[in-house]
C-alpha cells in the first residue's frame, strides 16, 4: 500500500459547486474499518468525518488518533476529525499527525476556543467549530475569522441513527447569514439524522455540507446509490445554493 501521503488527494477546501456529502464511519464495521473506509471513497463520498468521543464530553467512547492513523493508507480521501471531547486541545496534535487535513472543536467544549482553533491552524491544518443543538448560533460569531467550516449538530451528539431535528434549521439559517456577512468562503455543514427526506430542508436553510452514517451503510441499494440520491436531494431542493456538480477538483 502506498503511503498516507502519495493516496491522499486535494484538501477539502475546494470550492467548486455542488453539495458536499461526507461519511461518518460511526456505523461502520470496526473490524475492517479500511476496507469500509475504501468503500465509501468507490460509493462516491467526499471526504471522511471520524467522531471523536471520549465517554466524558457525549456518552460514548470511539476511537482516537492510533486509529485514524491506521485507516489513512487506506483511502485518499480527505479526512477530518470532529472532537466531542471533554479536552480537544490534548488531540489536536495527534489527530492532524494521523493525517487528519481538518479538525473541528465543540465551542461547548473548551473555555478557549479562539486558542484551540488558532492551535489548529498553526499546525496547518484547517479549523472547524461545531455547535450543539442547544448552543446558540452565536457563540460561533467571534472566532468565524479562524474557521472554514461551522457545523451545527443537527441531533444531541454521542450516538449514530438518531432522529433529525428540524428545529435546528432556523440556527442553520442564522449561521449561513453570518458566514454571508463575513465575505469570506466558510463551509456551512450539517450532521444528525440526514436522510433524504431530510437533506432536502437542511440545503434549503443554507447548509452545503452534510455528514451521514446510518444512510450510507444501510442504504439496500447500496453506498454509491445513497450517494447519489442525496447529492440529488440537495441539489434540488428548493432554496438550496448547492446546485452543480460536485468533485473535489
Amino acid at each position: 500500500m502506498a503511503d498516507r501521503d502519495e493516496r491522499r488527494s486535494s484538501s477539502p477546501d475546494e470550492t467548486g459547486p455542488g453539495p458536499r456529502i461526507v461519511a461518518s464511519v460511526l456505523p461502520a464495521d470496526l473490524s475492517r474499518l479500511g476496507e469500509e473506509v475504501a468503500a465509501l471513497e468507490e460509493a462516491g463520498v467526499d471526504w471522511i468525518q471520524f467522531d471523536v468521543m471520549d465517554a466524558s464530553f457525549v456518552p460514548n467512547l470511539t476511537f482516537g488518533p492510533d486509529v485514524i492513523a491506521a485507516v489513512r493508507r487506506h483511502t485518499r480521501l480527505p479526512f477530518e476529525a470532529q472532537l466531542m471531547v471533554s479536552h480537544p486541545d490534548v488531540l489536536i496534535e495527534p489527530c492532524i499527525a494521523a493525517g487528519c487535513e481538518r479538525v473541528i472543536v465543540h465551542a461547548e467544549s473548551t473555555h478557549n476556543l479562539h486558542r484551540s482553533l488558532m492551535r489548529v491552524g498553526e499546525l496547518g491544518a484547517r479549523a472547524g467549530v461545531a455547535v450543539n443543538p442547544a448552543t446558540p448560533a452565536d457563540a460561533v460569531a467571534n472566532v468565524l475569522d479562524l474557521v472554514d467550516m461551522v457545523l451545527v449538530m443537527t441531533v444531541n451528539p454521542g450516538f449514530g441513527g438518531q432522529a433529525y431535528l428540524r428545529s435546528m434549521e432556523p440556527k442553520v439559517r442564522a449561521v449561513r447569514r453570518m458566514i454571508g456577512e463575513t465575505g469570506r468562503r466558510i463551509w456551512l455543514e450539517v450532521d444528525g439524522g440526514i436522510a433524504p427526506d431530510t437533506i432536502g430542508t437542511c440545503a434549503g436553510s443554507g447548509a452545503d455540507v452534510f455528514v451521514t452514517g446510518s444512510t450510507l451503510f444501510h442504504d439496500p441499494e447500496g453506498m454509491a446509490h445513497a450517494v447519489r440520491d442525496l447529492r440529488s436531494r440537495a441539489q434540488t431542493a428548493p432554496g438550496s445554493r448547492v446546485g452543480g456538480t460536485s468533485g473535489m477538483g
